[in-house]
């Protein structure tokens, strides 16, 4: 697994993450590697307020267009919460392995992921729309 990186979250992306998971505890049965995933991120963020997040950042709601260092296809996806994930709209949930390493990610960084197949590397490319960047701070 690669060195982890310094990674940013707003404060009302954390406030609204921290309650995800706290309801989804909640659910029995719940995938809880997922969560502990999300929890392990969340917790080496470097947390700050929505006017202050750098336009690379990828936030919540973020469109961003990434490679896949395997194949060299670009795919953008839109990172949401899971009651918004649509496939054939490539909005991906957080709570997917690859929302949850794109949370907080920037442009340039490469994120992974493990598989049953082995580990999957994606290059952050370009943040398309940022909703803090667009002034859309309670997205």
């Amino acid at each position: 697994m690669a060195r982890k990186r310094r990674i940013y979250v707003t404060e009302f992306d954390m406030k609204r993450l921290e309650k995800l998971i706290d309801l989804l505890n909640e659910v029995p049965d719940r995938d809880q590697k997922r969560l502990l995933e999300l929890e392990d991120e969340l917790n080496r963020a470097k947390v700050v307020a929505p006017r202050e997040i750098p336009q690379d950042v990828v936030t919540m709601n973020s469109t961003v267009r990434v490679k896949d260092l395997s194949t060299n296809e670009e795919i953008v996806y839109c990172l949401v919460f899971p009651g918004e994930a649509n496939a054939g709209q490539n909005k991906i949930s957080i709570l997917a392995p690859i929302g949850t390493a794109l949370i907080g990610g920037r442009v340039g960084d490469i994120v992974e992921w493990q598989v049953p197949a082995g580990i999957i590397r994606f290059k952050i490319e370009e943040v398309l729309y940022q909703p803090e960047a667009a002034g859309d701070y309670r997205l």
